[in-house]
């Protein structure tokens, strides 16, 4: 198993991973996909004015639901697809990828997280907003939208019809295949590495871990987006608190080495002594993880968040804003402060044999143990916890890539394959999984962000008559009461 995606991994790498530089500055690379988030990013943010900024508090209030209306349309509410993208999002990425980006790229990997979050929030809005404007009612009553419906609907608008449909295609399998990986076979193969050290029957039994947690996604995953997004509401709000808590009191205790931590991080992002590649490496490793876990300019959580009710495309777009700042400035920036002022990262050190082997999981355990010597137990069923909100989020938007492409008579099948997919992980190795899923997810912001480029004045005419309404008073008079 190990073998065909090591053979899958080379295959994309040389797609979608060459080094723009072409190896002309020695031990840096810079991948062309990093490179190409980071554009985007930076560019729509000043495009769009700083969007992430200056409507930062009025987004607030749309998730609160002042600005519910009677004329709001869609199958989940917006807080209900905040929930459902974030628990997408807030999970192993937040764990067991902070952890890996500090081991690889050193400490100043996590000043570069925290500027791709930075930028990603414009990278969400763009996306959610364009998601909202092409989304379609399927005739069973559901919707259909995220990235397949505005690369192809929308570049048709702008006579790029087959160009906008092949884009479409590439997407729509990309995240089939990343569902699969980053959203179901890293995930498992993470929880697994961190629970074994609990309950040792799964160190000699894998598989066992891998029917039990198939059997539990299975039972959520077959009700569909509403079930999916009502678990989801419950789940997200207290795992993140948990894990905010724990961090906290952590840092608190270890308050006289925070300072130290902080300089180092900013010290390390410009001027790394251990990171491969030097100052690109440990930036590249930064922008990779804050892309992994955030998955802003991937076009993912389009998905969902095309569903929510909302009378105007912009506001569910706001409303996705608080992604990246909730999962990567918050969340991230924690776990990394956490890792870095306990010292596991450190190759040499008491936990060299979790950083050799990419057990990220394991680290940010072990680093919360140092501490709090019971934590680590809690902490590994709490990364199982968020392993399966990962999951079930991300087997909907497989599903609806899925459906996409061969209709929705076949979406049972994409849910068996999906859970059959949970117990294969449980028996392969999370090196390869690491970076099957690491290939999988990036390489959908290719044809992503071009549909992004070419759309963006969409988006800019929509915020433009928005605000405009919001400055004259419109939006206050049309909420409901």
């Amino acid at each position: 198993m190990n073998s065909i995606f090591e053979q899958i991994n080379s295959l994309l790498g040389s797609l979608f991973f060459f080094d723009i530089f072409f190896g002309s500055i020695e031990g840096t690379s810079m991948p062309f996909i990093v490179a190409w988030l980071i554009v985007g990013g930076v560019f729509l943010t000043f495009r769009f004015g700083f969007i992430n900024v200056r409507m930062f508090a009025h987004a607030f209030k749309i998730i609160t639901g002042k600005y519910k209306t009677a004329d709001d349309v869609g199958e989940i509410t917006p807080f209900q697809s905040l929930t459902t993208a974030l628990s997408a999002t807030v999970g192993l990425g937040n764990i067991a990828g902070v952890a890996i980006a500090i081991a690889i790229g050193g400490p100043g990997a996590t000043f570069w997280m925290i500027l791709a979050g930075f930028f990603g929030m414009t990278l969400k809005f763009t996306e959610v907003t364009l998601a909202q404007i092409y989304r379609q009612h399927r005739r069973d009553g559901s919707l259909m939208g995220g990235a397949m419906q505005y690369l192809s609907l929308g570049l048709a608008t702008k006579g790029h019809k087959k160009f906008g449909k092949m884009l479409a295609v590439i997407f729509a399998v990309l995240a089939i295949g990343g569902s699969l990986g980053a959203g179901n076979a890293f995930q498992t193969s993470q929880a697994l590495g961190a629970l074994t050290d609990r309950v040792p029957f799964f160190e000699t039994y894998p598989i066992v871990f891998g029917i039990i947690m198939a059997t539990i996604v299975g039972f959520v995953i077959i009700g569909g987006i509403k079930r999916i997004a009502t678990t989801a509401e419950k789940i997200v709000p207290a795992m993140v608190l948990i894990y905010l808590i724990a961090s906290l009191w952590i840092l608190i205790t270890n308050a006289s080495a925070v300072p130290a931590a902080i300089a180092t991080i900013f010290h390390e992002a410009f001027v790394p002594t251990a990171a491969a590649g030097g100052l690109i490496g440990v930036l590249v490793q930064g922008f990779k993880r804050a892309a992994f876990s955030s998955e802003a300019g991937i076009g993912s959580a389009a998905i969902v968040h095309s569903t929510a009710c909302v009378k105007y495309p912009v506001r569910q777009g706001m409303v996705a804003l608080y992604e990246p700042f909730i999962d990567t400035i918050v969340i991230c920036t924690m776990t990394a402060l956490v890792i870095v002022t306990t010292g596991v990262y450190d190759p040499a050190g008491e936990f060299a044999n979790l950083v050799a082997s990419k057990q990220g999981a394991a680290l940010t355990a072990a680093a919360y143990g140092t501490v709090i010597s019971w934590f680590p137990i809690i902490l590994s069923f709490s990364i199982v916890l968020f392993a399966f909100s990962t999951m079930i989020s991300w087997s909907y938007y497989g599903e609806r890539s899925w459906t996409y492409l061969f209709g929705e008579k076949y979406t049972i099948m994409y849910k068996l394959i999906f859970i059959s997919f949970t117990v294969i992980a449980s028996v392969t190795s999370a090196s390869a999984l690491l970076e099957f899923s690491d290939l999988l997810i990036l390489a959908m912001a290719l044809p992503n962000l071009i549909g992004l480029y070419i759309l963006q004045g969409d988006v800019k005419a929509n915020l433009d008559a928005y605000l405009a309404k919001w400055k004259d008073g419109e939006l206050d008079e049309e909420a409901i009461r």
